[in-house]
Formats: structure tokens, sequence, C-alpha cells
């Protein structure tokens, strides 16, 4: 384990799982039947627990195999590979018939939404707003943090476990019995999608809010043909070496999910993206129209669910989705009257209740901040997935923010990071650190760990990290001298004595470990991460 430096200082955590570091919250416990004290408990009563306890062992097992059989279908491990810019994207439609989807998509009453930042966002507030008129809704997410089932949601729900299994053999089961070497199973976003879609279907949603999982134009959720209203959440530099060099081209791969005669909407976007926007809407027909960022009067002193004032761009864009959608429902009396005036109460409703997990979230470690021995420690984990250059500043200053009042008190920040290797770092942590600086928070130490999903993730038997001569930690000790580079300059990229202030750790739960020693060694003061 790494050598622990002196703090004397440490509370606030800044977690940023730039694209799949798991979220450290305690993982879902299997059901077991009660422990009984009687001595006199019966033969069929102790027969019952026993058979309860081999079903969820039975049911874990079966969880188990379908994350292995998930897995199977990762095929390209670096998202650059020329397949994501659409190769074979024509395979949908096989999948489509043989899935039997052609018809239930055709009459599914779809919100689609794709962009670079905010779009899960504004996914999550507009299904929010219109379960609280309520309709019955569908949420299709990415990524998901700890369990895939987060990728779809129910009526604001994850799905269950027991519909989760039946939905997936279904379609498991008929793509493996039609597939072969011409028409190869999907890869791993390809099956998720069809899934949901086989979900919301089967289950009658009245609207199903997709979220885009990368560009548009070959994403496969654009096997939609008539959504009943289109979103593009505020656009910028990421998954260039896919989308493309340029704003342009990048809004260009984003405006793909247009179609004729369907109207948009688009979060307020730089110039040049904005005129690749309203070109392919001209060529299509299509009304766009900029929605413009919610007001906080609009809510009548209630508090976005997502917190950070970035949200209040993406609400703004929610609410123009959600009525347009109510509007082609037939549902003009629930629609606001105007953009300035306060929103309807159900609209405030959802908008003040919606969640979703790892955006600018807020978790208090219950390890160390439960029970009476641990009442003067202190571990808050700040989540959020930022991870374009814009996205980090934007998280930056949500931190800087929620942290300021905590900061009259012994404190220190701590950073947990973890980013892919196609990314580049030397364009996400400088606005990191710059906007943290120059808002007065200044991270005492930085901790990289690579990605450990698969011991992390909910409902899992998975083993612990394996040893750490079997891990590859060369990218995260990259990681490790940009930051000691943007701390110290050219030196620090040579700096044998790092660990003064950034530490390299072979998994999540080795991090998680010394967190929470360091922070009960230091029971005077308070940790704050964030990830």
């Amino acid at each position: 384990m790494p050598h622990r430096p002196h703090l004397a200082q440490l509370r606030r955590l800044l977690l940023l799982p730039c694209s799949s570091v798991p979220v450290p919250v305690p993982a879902r416990r299997l059901s077991s039947p009660r422990a009984m004290a009687s001595s006199s408990v019966s033969a069929a009563a102790a027969a019952a627990a026993a058979a309860a306890q081999a079903g969820g062992a039975v049911a874990a097992a079966e969880y188990e195999d379908v994350m292995g059989r998930l897995s199977s279908l990762i095929t390209q491990k670096v998202r650059a590979h020329s397949g994501n810019r659409g190769n074979q994207w024509d395979l949908m439609a096989h999948y489509l018939q043989i899935l039997e989807l052609e018809e239930p998509i055709a009459r599914m009453k779809v919100i689609h939404v794709a962009g670079t930042k905010g779009k899960g966002s504004t996914c999550t507030f507009t299904e929010a707003i219109l379960r609280s008129c309520g309709f019955s809704t569908g949420l299709f997410t990415s990524p998901h943090l700890m369990d895939v089932r987060e990728r779809f949601r129910l009526n604001g729900v994850d799905i269950s476990e027991e519909k989760f299994l039946k939905y997936f053999w279904w379609c498991w089961n008929k793509l493996k019995e039609k597939t072969d070497d011409d028409i190869p199973m999907p890869t791993y976003f390809r099956f998720l999608a069809l899934l949901a879609f086989k979900i919301f279907s089967a289950e009658q949603v009245d609207v199903a809010v997709l979220e885009v999982g990368l560009g548009g134009k070959f994403d496969a959720t654009n096997v939609v043909e008539a959504p009943v209203v289109c979103g593009i959440a505020s656009l910028g530099y990421d998954h260039m070496e896919i989308l493309g060099n340029t704003l342009g081209e990048i809004a260009g791969e984003k405006a793909g999910i247009f179609k004729k005669g369907v109207p948009a909407y688009t979060a307020p976007q730089p110039e040049e993206a904005m005129i690749a926007l309203k070109q392919r809407a001209s060529e299509l027909g299509v009304s766009l129209q900029v929605a413009h960022p919610l007001e906080p009067h609009q809510l009548k002193d209630q508090h976005l669910g997502l917190r950070g004032e970035h949200q209040y761009v993406n609400a703004g864009l929610a609410v123009a989705l959600a009525s347009t959608w109510l509007e082609k429902q037939g549902h003009v009396e629930r629609i606001p009257l105007n953009r300035t005036d306060p929103l309807p109460d159900q609209f405030i409703s959802g908008l003040s209740n919606a969640s979703l997990q790892g955006r600018a979230q807020i978790i208090t470690d219950s390890q160390v901040n439960s029970g009476e021995e641990d009442k003067d420690c202190s571990l808050v984990f700040y989540l959020d997935g930022a991870h374009s250059p814009e996205s980090m500043e934007i998280c930056a200053r949500w931190f800087s923010h929620v942290t300021k009042e905590d900061r009259t008190v012994p404190s220190s920040m701590i950073l947990l990071f973890n980013c892919m290797s196609v990314r580049d770092p030397m364009r996400l942590l400088p606005h990191l650190l710059d906007t943290s600086t120059q808002n007065g928070v200044h991270f005492e130490m930085a901790l990289f760990v690579p990605n450990q999903s698969q011991y992390n993730k909910l409902g899992t038997n998975s083993s612990a990290p394996a040893e750490p001569e079997q891990i590859d930690l060369s990218w995260q000790l990259s990681l490790q001298r940009v930051w000691q580079k943007l701390l110290h300059g050219d030196k620090g990229m040579n700096n044998t004595n790092s660990s003064e202030n950034s530490l390299v750790f072979e998994s999540l739960p080795l991090a998680m470990e010394w967190l929470r020693t360091n922070a009960r060694q230091n029971r005077s003061t308070s940790f704050q991460a964030i990830k």
C-alpha cells in the first residue's frame, strides 16, 4: 500500500470518474432469511429459510451469468475504432427484425436527446416532468455506475432484477438463434439499446426518453424514425477521434438524430455549432428552436434536483422538450403559458425531485460517519462524471461553490481521478486545477486509480481486484506525472517523492481504505473528496 503522508486536514474529496470509476457506495446485499433466536424453530421454517437462501444464491449466479454474457459483447476496447463511425450500422435493421421491434418502436412516443454535456441530465429532467404529470415513463441513459440496470428506468425507478433478467434472456436467446458470421451478435451498447426498446414496448410506457450514447447519426438509439421531439444539449469538444476535430463536425454528427418534420430544440450553442445545427435542420425542414436556460424564479423558491448552475441550461431544454411532447399528445392545458412566468406545479415537482447518480452528487461516507466512535470523523464524496474540458471547469466551479461554507473549519480537499486512455489529460486536468484554484480550492492530495468496475458493481460476487503485479498501472502513473507537472513544472515530471501530493493505487477499494483510515486518524478535521 502506498506510503501515507501526514494529512492534518482531510475532509472533502472530489471524485471524477472520467468514464467508469465506480462510485463508492455500499453494495446491495442479497436478501437472506431473518436469524431466529428461538431453539424451537420448526423444521419447515428452517427448510424454508434454507430454500430462500439457496434461491438467493441461484439468483446471484444467474445475474453473474448475464453480466458475463454482456461483457462478451464488448469487442472494441478503443472507442476510436472505425466501427464506431457507423460501419455495419445497417445491422441494426436486422436486429430489429429478429426481435420483432419495428412496429413497437414505430408506436413508441419517443423523446430523443443528443449532445456533449448534459444530455443525461436533460433526459432525467424531462422524464421527471412527464412522470409528475401522470404519465408512465421509460428512461434510457448511459453509462451506469454500479449496476447495468441503472440504464433502464421505469417510472423513475431502476428496472427490477426480475424484469431485467426476463427481458435480457428474451432478447439474448432470439439473437443467439438468428445471428451468424454474416450477422454477428450486436456489440455491447447496441444490445443494451435493443433491450431498452424491448423493455419500454413490453411495459407499454406512455413516453420513452432516450439518451444518445455517442454522436447521433450512427448511434444505436437512432433507429427511431419518428420521435415526437428531439433535443441537442450543450456541445463541446469530446470524442473527437470519432466525431471530428471541429465544433461544426461534432454538431453535424449530433444533428444526425433530426428527422424530417420533427420539431427540435437545442440549448444555447457556440456559433460554429449553431450554424451546423441550423444547416442540418433546414435541409430536413426541421423547426429548430433555442431553449433558453431556466430562471430560478420559475421554480417558485424550489431547487433543481440535480445541483449546479449549469443544470438550469439542461432544465430549460427539458421544459421545452416536455412541453412539446405534451402539446403533440393533446395536453396543451398542462404546458407553461410562456418562458418567463413560474412553471406549472407539476413541472416544478418533477424538476425538483429529479435524480441521477454521479452527476453533481454528494454522498456522506457511512462507514466513517456512522457510530458513536466515529462522531468526530467526516468523509464526504462529491461525485461527477466530467470528462471534457468544459465540463471539468463546470465541475470545479460546482465543487468550489458547495464546499465554500465548510471551509471555515479544518478540512482537506482530495481529488480521486481516472480517465480513459483515449482522452488527453493535458486537456482535462489543467481546467480542473486552474478553475479550482481561482475559486479558492487547493487539493492537498490527488489519487489515481484504474477502473475496477467488475469488482464494485452492484449485485456481484466477483472476486477482489487482481494482485498488484497483474494490474497495468502505466496509464495511472502517466496521469500522476501530468498532475505533478501542473503543480511543479517540468521538474515535477521526474519527482521521485510525489507521495507528498499524489498517489497511485492498484484499485479503488485500496484507495477507499486509505481515505477512511486517514479520516479516522484525523478526527478533528473533515475529508472532502471529489471524484
